[in-house]
């Protein structure tokens, strides 16, 4: 949870200085650009609506001794550089690793574990196919050779072009920049020779399934490998361009190991809460509880601050927004400032969800009955994501065809966490009440309800419309009707799951849009199709996250390089702020 001692500023404080810079949203990428600008020697104060920081990078305590990563709940995009540069680790980050990995369970008794173990992979495919676990390695090498390719492109700001009113100086400089940064992709792109460059185009504009369907046979692999294509999009796996996110599975690092994917030590939120004491170390000052109700514009094109929600003016040389574009740009922004061409292409990008997060608490571990395990301690496969309701990439795009047609899905294709498993600091002990009433109830009982425990269960799952033709998120039976479908259908591989249910907390598109902000429901504030990417995110011609308002920038997961608890967005925003204000 957010350390109140943190908070060093309060609301009525906040207007009796101009500050050097106001960040609008107190979520991981804010606080990210936060730390950069205040050790680049700003005085910085990021104003955050709720009443916890991290965005949907939280931790919160729903049900009594359950603390749930209520949206996120995998990291494994954090930059790096932000790691390192912000000493995270000195500020209490500890990441979690899991292996194995992946596990898939099948309805006919079979399974598929993956992870970091090559011996492991090759053993696990090879039960389906010997030709794909020969295919295995060679399929995860050419991914790892695209990301070390991407590494530029994310950690870099876009190479935009200077509007034609600036300085001959300062478009001479920007073309510099330009050349540098297009020099390195050739010379990566030269590195990597013609066919691995057409190999990496064929990844980025065919669908999932194809680029799958070349490599391998196996449904099951196909299937566990093709989720990562539709994590969080309304497409489906055949759904052209769905290939560039399957680089989002290697893309995923741990201590410098590719591919590998952590739990937080007590939740996400400990990334949010490492980041903000990084900030606040540097001389930030972070308000929960203040809600920015418009922009101050002066000039009719140049930012002067921010209005709270109570009326209260924030005065600031310039404003970073950590919310959606169309939030920044709809709502907060007056109307008939923005030029007309920028104001449309805002309103009309894609903000689309499909997305649904159900947080669990049960009180034993699912039971899966392809392992066929009488023990109730953790085994591997309650380690990494749980893949339930899709062993084929047919069962994947027949849910996605479900959404497309207006319902929720019939079979839900659904991600399953259980980060108690590695993380003791995020559930409950067994209740001394239990223990004793199965002492009482069976001979052995004892050992059992030690072993038994109780779990923080994640449930990502996929797809679910953001307007139901056939009912309403805000009716409760219609909620309850479809997480029991989930729950019910977790129960066709582990039965008895439902009964183990405490309770829960679920999250649709509606629900995230109006608790966390996010457009839509979109987790990403906005789709991550081809055409919203680098140059073109959030809108072509203003992709270095700057606006067409002078001293408004954007510092969230709308701008480049995109979604995922990654802190690119935060800390580019920052260091080109930084420029722009040392050229004043």
């Amino acid at each position: 949870m957010w350390r109140r001692s943190f908070t060093t500023t309060s609301a009525t404080a906040l207007k009796d200085k101009k500050w050097d810079a106001l960040i609008i949203g107190g979520g991981h990428n804010g606080l990210t650009a936060a730390a950069y600008l205040a050790r680049g020697g700003l005085s910085v104060a990021v104003l955050e609506r709720r009443h916890t920081i991290g965005g949907a990078a939280v931790t919160e305590e729903l049900i009594p001794g359950f603390k749930f990563s209520r949206c996120s709940y995998l990291q494994g995009l954090l930059r790096p550089a932000v790691i390192n540069e912000l000493e995270l680790a000195k500020h209490g980050l500890k990441l979690l690793k899991r292996n194995p990995s992946s596990f898939t369970p099948c309805l006919d008794g079979r399974y598929l574990l993956l992870g970091a173990d090559k011996d492991l992979n090759h053993s696990q495919i090879s039960k389906f196919s010997q030709a794909d676990a020969e295919a295995y390695p060679k399929y995860e090498s050419q991914l790892e050779k695209f990301c070390k390719f991407m590494d530029l492109v994310l950690d870099s700001s876009p190479p935009e072009s200077l509007p034609h009113k600036s300085s001959l100086n300062e478009q001479l400089k920007n073309k510099l920049q330009n050349s540098v940064f297009w020099a390195s992709c050739l010379r990566h792109a030269a590195s990597m020779g013609q066919k691995d460059m057409v190999e990496f185009m064929d990844l980025l504009l065919s669908p999932a399934s194809k680029v799958l369907n070349n490599w391998f046979e196996t449904d099951v692999l196909k299937a566990t490998l093709g989720t990562d294509a539709v994590i969080g999009s309304t497409a489906s796996i055949h759904t052209p361009g769905s290939g560039y996110v399957l680089l989002h599975l290697v893309m995923g690092e741990t201590d410098g190991e590719r591919g590998v994917w952590s739990y937080v030590e007590g939740g996400m939120g400990s990334i949010s809460n490492a980041i903000a004491s990084a900030a606040v170390t540097a001389g930030a000052h972070v308000v929960t509880n203040v809600e920015v109700s418009q922009l101050l514009i002066k000039n009719s094109s140049t930012v002067d601050g921010v209005i709270l929600a109570d009326g209260t003016e924030v005065h600031a040389s310039v404003v970073l927004s950590n919310a959606t574009p169309y939030k920044t740009f709809m709502e907060l922004v007056p109307n008939n400032v923005l030029p007309d061409d920028y104001f449309r292409a805002i309103k009309h990008s894609d903000y689309s969800s499909a997305t649904t997060k159900i947080n669990v608490a049960v009180d034993k571990l699912p039971q899966f009955q392809c392992c066929k395990s009488n023990h109730f301690h953790s085994g591997p496969e309650h380690v990494g994501t749980i893949h339930i309701g899709s062993e084929s990439m047919e069962d994947i795009h027949s849910a996605s065809h479900d959404a497309a047609n207006g319902i929720p899905s019939r079979r839900p294709v659904i991600e399953m966490t259980i980060p108690s498993v590695l993380d003791k600091t995020i559930s409950p002990p067994v209740p001394l009440s239990f223990i004793r009433r199965m002492v009482t109830n069976a001979f052995g009982a004892f050992d059992y309800a030690i072993k038994r425990g109780m779990h923080v269960i994640n449930l990502f799952v996929q797809y679910t419309p953001y307007k139901p033709l056939d009912g309403d998120w805000q009716d409760h039976d219609y909620r309850e009707s479809f997480a029991q479908k989930c729950f019910t259908l977790i129960d066709e591989y582990a039965p008895g799951f439902s009964t183990s249910v405490i309770g829960y907390d679920m999250l649709t598109p509606p629900d995230l849009e109006r608790e966390f902000g996010l457009t839509g429901g979109n987790i990403y504030h906005g789709a991550m199709g081809l055409d919203s990417l680098f140059l073109m995110r959030p809108v072509k011609g203003w992709s270095n996250y700057k606006t067409p308002l002078k001293g408004l920038y954007l510092c969230g997961s709308g701008a480049h390089p995109g979604g995922g608890v990654m802190g690119a967005p935060g800390r580019n925003a920052a260091h080109l702020v930084l420029q722009d204000v040392r050229k004043i």
